[in-house]
Order: C-alpha cells, then structure tokens, then sequence
C-alpha cells in the first residue's frame, strides 16, 4: 500500500493532466472519480512494467475497503491510530485551520508508516458499498458485494467534522462523482 495518497505529481506523469482544485505537485490528486482512478492504476501498471519495476503477475489496484482499515488502525484498536481524541495538529480537518488539502506526508505517520490515513482527502477504494460488514463469525479480509451503485470512501477530508475521520468511517458515491475531497493511494497487489 502507498504510504502516501497519489500527489498531483503523480498523477500528472501518468496521465499528463492534473483535475485538482487545489493546485500544488505534493498535495494530494483530487477530483478525480473513481472511474478516473481504476484508469489511472492501469496505466500506472503498464509504464512501471514496461520500465521493468513490477513483478509479473502484480498491478498497481486500489486496496479493498478492508485492507484500506486493516493499514489505517495499523494495529490499534482506538477510534484513530493515535488514540480516541481528534488533534488537529494530528491530520488534515476542518480545525485544523486550512480549509484544502496539504501537502503529503506532513502529519506524524501511524505505527505502520502510513500518512495522512484520517483526513486530507477521502480515499477511493475496490469495494462496492453495502450497509456493514457480513456479521456472524470474524471474517479475515471481508470484500464487498459482487456488484452494486456506490462505491466506498475512507479516511475522511479536509472538509468534514472529526468524527469522520475515524478508522471506521466511511461514505459511498457513485463511481463517477469526483471532489476536490476525494483522491486514492494504490495498492501493489497480485491480478
């Protein structure tokens, strides 16, 4: 998993564009739906196996909703992976005074080494939604229903309450609504 959400960098090598609002190489790709990024993430894997830099049988993917969790608590059972208080000197949200996004990488890493996992902008995942995950026996690796309309969101943004933020919280939307509060980080996994 990318320790890091894709930059505006990134995403302009691969695609020679750039449909962030808020402009700046290191912040975070935004606006971008997730129709947008599943191209993206297919291109990403054509250029770095032409350039010899992914092993065969792998692709550059976003992580299922669970994986996506699984990092962002990074061992932690509390509502964040610093603990049960929002800090707005901990992550990117609406107290923390900057009212966009912020350059990457420029609050403390969680345990795993993974940034920017509550707030800066809501992460697209491989999921589509449903209401829970399946109840009954612990599940390892639960993924999302075959099919469906929306698809799931993680992390929170820039722009909404510190509730929002937990390591459980999530939203959906259609996959072809994009947001200047809504990016991705990609998953080097097998096809």
């Amino acid at each position: 998993l990318g320790k890091h959400e894709v930059t505006q960098a990134q995403w302009e090598q691969v695609t020679g564009n750039n449909p962030s609002n808020f402009k700046a190489a290191d912040r975070p790709v935004e606006n971008v739906s997730w129709n947008d990024v599943v191209e993206f993430c297919k291109k990403l894997t054509e250029n770095e196996k032409k350039a010899g830099r992914v092993p065969q049988g792998m692709s550059y993917q976003l992580p299922t909703e669970a994986q996506w969790e699984y990092a962002c608590r990074a061992g932690t059972s509390t509502m964040y992976s610093w603990g049960n208080g929002i800090n707005a000197t901990l992550t990117n949200y609406p107290l923390s005074g900057l009212g966009q996004t912020r350059d990457v990488g420029q609050y403390l890493a969680n345990p795993w080494g993974f940034f920017d996992m509550h707030g800066n902008v809501w992460e697209w995942t491989a999921d589509w939604y449903q209401a829970a995950y399946p109840t009954g026996n612990p599940v390892l690796n639960p993924t999302g229903p075959a099919s469906g309309s929306e698809r799931v969101l993680r992390g929170g943004a820039w722009g909404v309450v510190g509730t929002s933020l937990r390591s459980a919280a999530r939203i959906s939307n259609n996959p072809v609504v994009r947001g200047n509060g809504r990016g991705f980080r990609v998953a080097l996994q097998q096809q």
